[in-house]
Order: structure tokens, then sequence, then C-alpha cells
């Protein structure tokens, strides 16, 4: 029996779910959960996301863009992508569950909902592969952006530890609040440089094709650079920082997430409409 690409998803899902099962229970019994054990369902579930996209952008011909329920799936995976590499060079035992949660959370709405994947856009990129590089980058920062919201998350709850002095228990296992502050300052670098290289990437094919570029969209993607853009030159001149920083990273990755449907819904292939294919229920 050969699976199809959602079913792959599915099964990517579920590892992610049974991480976040497993690091509830250990929390529940006040113990340390399996690192190793972690890393590895979670690394499980990448790599089969990793196949579910592969299969998803050979029915598609392109990178997997193309709809609500590829961006949701594939900001998922940039998000665990990052983990894998961060999680490992900083030992962070708890970003693995945290990291489990929202790539199960992703993963699972956005499968649940059928009208999100109902219709697929087949090389909704045409022949341009600059279009779709921008694209890409573009998505892989919001999966900056959502790992920077999990440690943000974590920042609040050590910052809560600490001035409550509830240090056992959950509180005893989240890393301390000056690594956490490095590691977000660091991603807030990074998310906001990618997503500028994936403008000027996409500037050399729209300025030289103004009519081609979709106002909504452009508008919508410059306001989530620029907003992350100043939270991170008024962290860089200490002016926000701490909670309101933390704060403000959630609050802004939650303003991009809800931004994906607004900006994939005003897509459009410049050079030619891309073929559409409704999947029936």
């Amino acid at each position: 029996m050969q699976f199809d690409d959602r079913t792959w998803l599915w099964i990517a899902a579920a590892c992610y779910l049974i991480g976040f099962a497993a690091g509830t229970l250990a929390l529940l019994q006040e113990r340390k959960h399996s690192r190793a054990f972690m890393y590895v369902i979670v690394s499980a579930g990448f790599t089969l996301q990793t196949f579910g996209l592969y299969l998803r952008g050979l029915e598609v011909k392109g990178c997997p863009l193309g709809n609500t329920f590829e961006l949701f799936q594939f900001t998922a995976w940039s998000a665990t992508a990052l983990y894998l590499i961060v999680g490992a060079t900083f030992r962070l035992s708890l970003l693995g569950y945290f990291t489990a949660l929202m790539s199960a959370a992703l993963t699972t709405l956005s499968l649940a909902i059928g009208p999100w994947d109902a219709t697929r856009r087949v090389n909704v990129f045409g022949d341009n592969p600059w279009i779709e590089f921008h694209a890409a980058i573009a998505l892989f920062s919001y999966g900056v952006f959502a790992l920077l919201a999990l440690t943000s998350g974590m920042y609040l709850l050590r910052h809560y530890s600490l001035k409550h002095k509830h240090l056992n228990g959950f509180f005893a296992f989240l890393p301390a609040i000056r690594e956490l502050d490095t590691i977000s300052r660091r991603l807030l670098a990074v998310g906001v440089s990618l997503l500028a290289a994936s403008l000027a990437v996409g500037a050399m094919y729209w300025l030289p094709h103004t009519e081609t570029v979709n106002a909504a969209k452009l508008i919508t993607t410059l306001g989530v650079w620029i907003a992350y853009l100043v939270a991170w030159l008024l962290r860089r001149s200490d002016k926000l920082f701490g909670k309101r920083l933390a704060w403000t990273c959630i609050v802004l990755f939650i303003a991009a997430l809800i931004s994906i449907a607004p900006v994939n819904s005003s897509r459009h292939t410049p050079e030619a409409p891309a073929p559409l294919r409704t999947v029936q229920p």
C-alpha cells in the first residue's frame, strides 16, 4: 500500500503529539523528560513531514506553498528544523517539548481544516525560480519567528518563576533567563535578516515588472518585516527587552500567522494563472 502526502503528514503530526504527550507526562510527574527521546521523536516527525512535503512538491511541480494548508505545514517544518539545530547547540531540553506542541498544533490544525487544502495550485510560481526562492525564504523566516515565540514564552515562564520564587517542579527544568534572552536576540536577528533577503530576492523580479505586484500581499509582508525590524532595533538600543520584548515577539508571531491566509488568497502567478486542482473530500 502506497501512502499519499497527507498520510505521511498525519503520521508526522502523530510523532509530534507523542513527543508532547511524553513531555507532559514527565512534567506532571515532576521529572525531567528524556532529551534524547524528545530529540529522536521530533526528528522522526520532521523526517516524515519532509517526505510528505516532498511528495506534495512532486505533485504541484514546485515548492509546496500554494495554499493555506501548505503554508502552515512549511512554517511548522521550518521551526522544527531550527529546533533540531538550536536545541542541540544550546542543550535546551524544554525547547523540544514546546516545539513538539507547536508543530503538533500547526500540522494537525492544517490537516483537520479541509477547505485549507481543498484546492491545490499546480506550478504556482510558473517557471520563475526567483519567485519560488523568495517565497521559500519568507516562510522559513516565519519558522524562525515561530521558534522565537516559543523561546519568548519560556522567558516569560522563567521570569514568573523567579519573581514568585517558584523554582521547583516544571519551572526547575526551564533554562536560565540570560540564556533564553541570548537565544531570542539571535533568532530575532536571523528572522529579520531572512525576511529582508526574501524581499530583496522578490524585488529583483518585481521592480522590472511592477504590474505583477499584488499590493495587499506586498503591504502585508512589508508590515510583518517592519514590525520585527523595529523590535530588533529597539532591542539593539536596549529600549525593548525582558518581558516587553517577549510579549512583543509572541504577539507579532500571532499576527504573522494570521496574515498567512489573506496573503495566500491574494497570490497569483506573475506570468500566467496557475492551474488549479480541486481535491474531492
